[in-house]
């Protein structure tokens, strides 16, 4: 019984540690990323300033290109591997980018060229050309 039950167990462990191999073997320092971000972070604050919001007092932006039938979330992660979102798919909520997260008055804000997007992340289809933007705003 021993045998089999650790049989049975190394089984188990093979699969995934085949998987975890080719997964690690698939990432490569020498590739360049598919998307590169564009990322500006800048915010004042006076030292007598201690209960500013990040969108009171600066701006936090991240900014990357669209592509062709990818939504703006899947791109996010891409750009920002750290990314904290809320639900998934169509109802996905951003909650922090770049390692910042929104706070008790702010969101981040999506925008397709410019425009406020009428759909959020996990809904919006890019295209080839649109400039994808997220701002943190206060509300």
């Amino acid at each position: 019984m021993t045998i089999a039950l650790r049989s049975s167990r190394l089984l188990s462990v093979l699969p995934a540690a085949a998987l975890a191999a080719a997964l690690l073997a698939g990432c490569s320092a020498d590739e360049e990323p598919a998307v590169e971000p564009t990322v500006t972070a800048s915010v004042e604050a006076d030292a007598a300033d201690t209960g500013d919001d990040a969108a009171e007092t600066g701006s936090t932006d991240l900014s990357y290109p669209g592509e062709e039938g990818r939504t703006a979330l899947e791109l996010l992660l891409e750009a920002d591997p750290s990314a904290t979102v809320e639900g998934e798919g169509e109802m996905a909520f951003v909650t922090g980018i770049g390692g910042v997260e929104a706070g008790e008055n702010e969101f981040w804000a999506l925008y397709v060229d410019g425009e406020p997007a009428e759909v959020g992340a996990g809904a919006l289809v890019t295209e080839d050309g649109q400039e994808i933007t997220w701002k943190l705003e206060a509300f």
